[in-house]
């Protein structure tokens, strides 16, 4: 467990959650509130016991919360654990077989292909083109103005992801690409209450009807993308830019990706890969407004190393205070509040046994507020992450990004990103709450604040 020392200022910032239910709901409930907000859905013993194993709607459930018992599954035995069906069931649709949702050869096949775009030496290329258009992001706001934070980093993460992976040349305009993704997420992002009870695919989810407009958007955006590099290829194989793009369709063939999985990985990135950063810069941003003191040696440490260190590659490492922070957001509103796993074959660890076909929950959500694993676990304390306390955190009590094979490949670029993005923010503006900044976190495939994140943008240099 981790232990922070508490200094003798102000208590810490609680920011807000659902609290844990002290009853169970009934069957047509927990239909009711998966499909509202899944994060409403856990009680007492999720936040208390090891694990939890229970007969659910679809069937057996287990909710892993133990460190040992989620390394087991996660990387130990990962071998007999498949994606989980009714993840499959709400994300297939929408990625088919992007890195998320593949598996077996197909995932393996996408994982080789993108490895050489994540190496640190290709993400350190990307720190100048982050720095870039974050400091061209931060000219739009103006003294005084309100804004909506949690839109404002969409588009932001967009604005880099668009810069990096694609070299500017993604199809389509940023405004409306913010607009649709979370249209995206409000629809198909959701849990049906038929994939709950493991309903056939064939019958029809309400939820993923309403988002077909949506989802061809992405669509015809993808296509166009690939076409737009595709002639520039043709037209002059040694002028197109070795981005990830590039990469994806270099590697289009019998021994490599099909045309298809090279669009639902790209799709992936597009409608994925920048949203999970964004939804984390928000909530830092607001953490930070709502506890002062946690800002002040924030900002003090970016004005240090700004003013001493130009190259923005050496900031994660420069930056401790500025990464716990985000680190803390990371941990209180994780973007990915779930991983879903089912096993192979029928299995029993340190006495639990785990049947087959059983839903196999690790919820980054429930481990990270876990009361045997954290100290005061609900409230906003960076310091918990500051040097000399963070390797008392068990690796698989902290699971931002997942762990084991199949771990986020884009963990470094994200740690990255959210450095060199929060370091310019908050070297020129300070971000207010007012009294409309209310948020509620609600899980729509990532872990987004209800009502947005109005905040007031203020001036500091």
């Amino acid at each position: 467990m981790d232990t922070v020392s508490v200094s003798a200022g102000p208590a810490p910032f609680v920011p807000p959650a659902p609290r844990p239910r002290t009853t169970p709901p009934s069957a047509i409930e927990m239909m009711r509130i998966v499909y509202r907000n899944p994060l409403e859905l856990w009680g007492e013993p999720s936040y208390n016991e090891p694990w939890i194993s229970v007969n659910g709607i679809g069937g057996p459930l287990v909710i892993a919360n133990d460190p040992a018992l989620i390394r087991h599954v996660l990387v130990d035995n990962a071998k007999n654990y498949r994606m989980a069906t009714v993840r499959q069931m709400i994300l297939r649709p929408i990625l088919r077989d992007g890195l998320l949702t593949a598996e077996g050869a197909v995932w393996k096949r996408s994982r080789r292909a993108m490895a050489p775009v994540f190496t640190p030496r290709h993400i350190f290329g990307f720190a100048d083109p982050m720095l870039s258009r974050t400091r061209a992001f931060a000219e739009r706001y103006q003294d005084g103005q309100i804004t909506d934070v949690a839109q404002d980093m969409t588009l932001l993460t967009y604005d880099i992801l668009a810069e990096t992976l694609f070299s500017g040349e993604i199809a389509g305009e940023p405004g409306s690409f913010a607009h649709q993704i979370d249209r995206l997420f409000e629809t198909m992002g959701r849990v049906d209450p038929l994939d709950l009870l493991r309903a056939p695919e064939w019958l029809p989810r309400l939820t993923r009807i309403r988002g077909r407009k949506a989802m061809a958007y992405f669509r015809k955006i993808v296509s166009d993308t690939m076409e737009m590099r595709r002639a520039r290829m043709a037209k002059d194989p040694d002028a197109a830019p070795e981005d990830f793009l590039t990469l994806l369709l270099r590697a289009e063939g019998p021994d490599g990706l099909r045309r298809e999985e090279i669009a639902d990985n790209i799709i992936t990135f597009i409608g994925a890969g920048h949203e999970t950063t964004a939804r984390a810069l928000g909530w830092t941003l607001y953490c930070l407004a709502e506890a002062p003191w946690e800002r002040e040696p924030v900002e003090k440490e970016i004005d240090a190393v700004l003013a001493r260190e130009a190259d923005p590659t050496k900031w994660l490492d420069a930056m401790p205070l500025t990464r716990a922070a985000f680190e803390e957001a990371l941990r209180l509103y994780p973007p990915a509040p779930s991983i879903n796993r089912e096993p192979i074959e029928p299995e029993t660890f340190n006495g639990l046994y785990i049947p087959p076909k059983a839903a196999v929950l690790v919820m980054p959500w429930t481990v990270h507020r876990h009361r045997k694993l954290w100290d005061r676990p609900d409230a906003f304390m960076p310091s918990r992450f500051h040097p000399g306390n963070r390797s008392r955190i068990d690796r698989f009590q902290y699971l931002p990004f997942g762990a084991g094979p199949r771990v986020c490949i884009g963990a470094s670029f994200a740690m990255q990103e959210a450095i060199i993005a929060l370091a310019v923010l908050m070297s020129h503006w300070r971000f207010e709450t007012t009294a409309e900044t209310k948020p509620w976190p609600v899980q729509k495939l990532t872990t987004q604040p209800q009502g947005g994140l109005p905040m007031k943008v203020m001036r500091r240099q």
